[in-house]
């Protein structure tokens, strides 16, 4: 029965549980964090369980309270949700598990309150990729966002500002997207997804549903943070605290580009944006200047940890442009990149959190010696870096290598050339940090002699941050790795078949 109910709980138990939260703290307020790790694992579990079903039995569909669609709120679990249910639920219960120094050194009189909305921001993350319904999607997606600006407000000086300017653009991006359902139901009385997908085919030279998806894929954008409507993702991610941050910048996004795939290939046919409408040639631009763009305002930062916020701006324009290319391959390769981009980024937050807690800095020139100091750490930072450049056997080289096979495909060179030199600014911001960590200046004394040594001590972040980390690290590896494997058993079946 619990297999069976699985779409549910999924749902219902980091919910619920969030809900205990708060109860569970005034009681002990140290509680509450193995109460997450606990709801989390569960949630992984189930997800698991799911996807497990969905390899051996195909779509899944859940109809909640027994009412069937369109009337009632269905679920549906395909190959492609399926993923990201087990992505999210993962990457959270990595998260919480590292979280425990940081939020306690961090916000200490908040851990209460970081942990209830830390559950109900994934929540509304796993609604949001397993619902069948495009209203219900819209309500997660608030669940998701304002939890999300309560995550970022409680962070360092200038966090509430950051918050304030995420609110605005956010609830922009959601009113697009809520304008979208509703000229959508306006013309076919419908909300569930399949069955807009068969409604929709003959009224594709209507008016109302070219505005409809132009209002989608605006606001999809925006949460996605596809330049230039990224405006919001640099300061919030940046004064964020770093549990904060940990959760959001590998999940957020990726799931917008989750919304904007399952729009532009299960509720509209791939001929509407490929042919009707220049859809995806106006996103592949999109991308490709976004690609360029994060890479080089990247450069220009001092602070690690808004260069990676940077660096995801870039990584956004990777998943939008296999989107855009609209072929086999470069679908294939933003999928992908979904998978891969999500292990890498969390990975690289989780490791700006350790140097945090232990340096008390995120300037780029203060990482002196840090190698000696912090070894296991930087070497894990090493190894996630060498995967954003795309260095093989990591698997940020797989998801880029499709996306090239994609824009030689689709005959378009220039993008193939932008992947390329992509990857060389990557690698350009990552040698500088290495440069920093490892390539040890000459160190002199206050009478400008040089010193013949220094002693540094080890001291390592502690093993509830360490273990996060390195399961990163291995995911980097096996997905790498591995995905050939992931693509012919998984990514293949979400990909349309007209591709």
């Amino acid at each position: 029965m619990m297999v069976e109910q699985s779409p549910a709980l999924i749902v219902v138990v980091p919910l619920m549980c969030a809900l205990i939260t708060p109860i569970i703290g005034l009681v002990k307020k140290e509680w509450c964090y193995y109460w997450v790790l606990l709801t989390l694992l569960a949630a992984t579990v189930f997800s698991v369980v799911t996807m497990g079903r969905v390899l051996s039995e195909g779509t899944i569909r859940y109809f909640l309270g027994n009412w069937d669609p369109p009337y009632g709120i269905e679920y549906v679990i395909d190959h492609l949700n399926a993923m990201m249910l087990v992505i999210i639920s993962g990457i959270s219960f990595l998260v919480a598990f590292h979280s425990k120094e940081s939020v306690a050194d961090e916000m200490p009189g908040r851990i209460v309150f970081f942990y209830t909305i830390f559950l109900l921001q994934v929540t509304g993350f796993i609604g949001i990729v397993i619902t069948g319904d495009v209203f219900n999607l819209y309500v997660f997606l608030e669940i998701a966002s304002l939890a999300g600006y309560a995550l970022v407000a409680i962070g360092e000086d200038g966090a509430p500002l950051a918050s304030f300017r995420y609110i605005i653009l956010g609830t922009v991006g959601a009113c697009f997207y809520l304008l979208g359902v509703g000229y959508l139901y306006m013309v076919t009385g419908s909300l569930n997804m399949l069955d807009l997908a068969q409604l929709l085919p003959e009224l594709y030279h209507s008016k109302v549903i070219l505005v409809a998806f132009a209002f989608f894929m605006v606001g999809v954008a925006v949460k996605m943070a596809l330049f230039p409507l990224h405006v919001w993702l640099p300061d919030a991610y940046t004064k964020a605290p770093s549990s904060s941050s940990a959760l959001l910048a590998p999940l957020m996004t990726k799931v917008a580009a989750y919304v904007m795939i399952r729009i532009m290939f299960t509720i509209f046919e791939p001929c509407f944006s490929m042919e009707m409408l220049p859809v995806t040639a106006v996103l592949s631009w999109a991308a490709v200047i976004a690609i360029i763009a994060g890479a080089v305002m990247a450069l220009a930062q001092r602070d690690l940890k808004r260069m990676l916020v940077y660096i995801l701006v870039s990584e956004v324009g990777y998943i939008a442009l296999g989107v855009g290319l609209a072929n086999r391959n470069g679908l294939t390769g933003s999928i992908l990149h979904i998978l891969n981009d999500a292990c890498m980024m969390m990975t690289l937050f989780l490791i700006v959190g350790a140097i945090v807690y232990k340096t008390r800095t995120r300037t780029i020139a203060d990482f002196r010696f840090l190698h000696r100091k912090m070894p296991l750490t930087m070497a894990a930072l090493v190894v996630a870096g060498l995967s954003v450049i795309g260095i093989p056997p990591t698997c940020g080289f797989f998801s880029k290598w499709y996306l090239i096979l994609g824009a030689v495909d689709a005959k378009q060179w220039i993008f193939a050339v932008v992947l390329l030199l992509s990857s060389l600014l990557n690698a350009v911001l990552f040698f500088r940090v290495i440069e920093y960590a490892y390539l040890e200046p000459r160190a002199e004394d206050d009478h400008g002699h040089e010193e013949e040594g220094v002693i540094i001590r080890i001291e390592e972040a502690p093993v509830t941050m360490l273990l996060p980390i390195f399961a990163g690290v291995a995911g980097i590896f096996l997905f790498g790795i591995y995905s050939g494997k992931i693509i012919s058993t998984i990514i293949q079946y979400a990909v349309p078949t007209c591709f």
